[in-house]
């Protein structure tokens, strides 16, 4: 909700990560949106959209033409691959 403004139902841990900003924890969730209308907040991000499947798929190979692909080893990389091979549940 902060930054994309989108409103969450259910919402489930799934992974954590150290992060050093500031020495703090990077959760990862997965969560049901219950409005799919983006309303960015420029003051925490710079862009947000919406991916279908094959464009994660997409920017995972770096075939995407504006996303790049989630770091290995990073908490994005590991929630987009498992999503992708339909893990997370």
């Amino acid at each position: 909700m902060e930054e994309a403004g989108i409103r969450l139902g259910a919402v489930r841990y799934l992974a954590s990560q150290p992060w050093p900003f500031p020495a703090s924890l990077m959760i990862g969730c997965a969560a049901e949106a219950l409005d799919d209308e983006i309303r960015l907040d420029p003051a925490e991000l710079e862009d947000a959209l919406w991916m279908t499947r094959e464009a994660v798929l997409a920017a995972m190979a770096g075939e995407h033409p504006v996303v790049k692909p989630a770091r290995r080893g990073s908490i994005a990389h590991f929630l987009l691959a498992n999503w992708l091979a339909d893990r997370l549940d």
